[in-house]
């Protein structure tokens, strides 16, 4: 028997309900049974699944490209590679906010899911410790909202 996306999905919203419900003790009777319908009935937890395209998002120039300008150390853009070695290609966003971050500017960047957000924080994050080494103190916080 095959495991559909569909399994999957119920799968992890089981996964998720169990852990949800394991941090909660409710002594009320009134209030376990509205906690357990909102839980249960109305899934107030997770939307219902949401399938879309992807966008194809504006391309940039290479890792390579910005480690020849000087954008990044040349050992950064050797990390950041593809898995048959050619330089990334990055999308327009990751390049610029890349750029400010080399030119030491604070940036936001809001963009689809799977758009490569990370990537714009990480890489430069990565660039630093390649450039400056690795002290014993934080170089960087991640804060994720889950």
């Amino acid at each position: 028997m095959s495991t559909t996306i569909f399994d999957l999905h119920a799968a992890v919203l089981a996964d998720y309900d169990n852990f949800v419900r394991s941090f909660i003790q409710i002594a009320d009777p009134r209030a376990r049974e509205f906690v357990d319908q909102q839980l249960g009935e109305e899934a107030r937890l997770w939307p219902e699944p949401l399938l879309q395209f992807s966008p194809a998002y504006q391309p940039g120039c290479t890792t390579a490209e910005l480690a020849a300008e000087g954008v990044i150390h040349p050992t950064t853009a050797e990390i950041f590679r593809r898995p048959d070695g050619a330089p990334l290609r990055l999308h327009l966003h990751q390049e610029q906010a890349i750029r400010c971050a080399g030119d030491g500017q604070s940036f936001v960047v809001t963009s689809g899911t799977g758009s490569g957000k990370s990537f714009t924080y990480f890489l430069p994050i990565v660039d630093y410790v390649v450039r400056h080494g690795q002290d014993d103190h934080t170089l960087a916080l991640v804060v994720y909202p889950m």
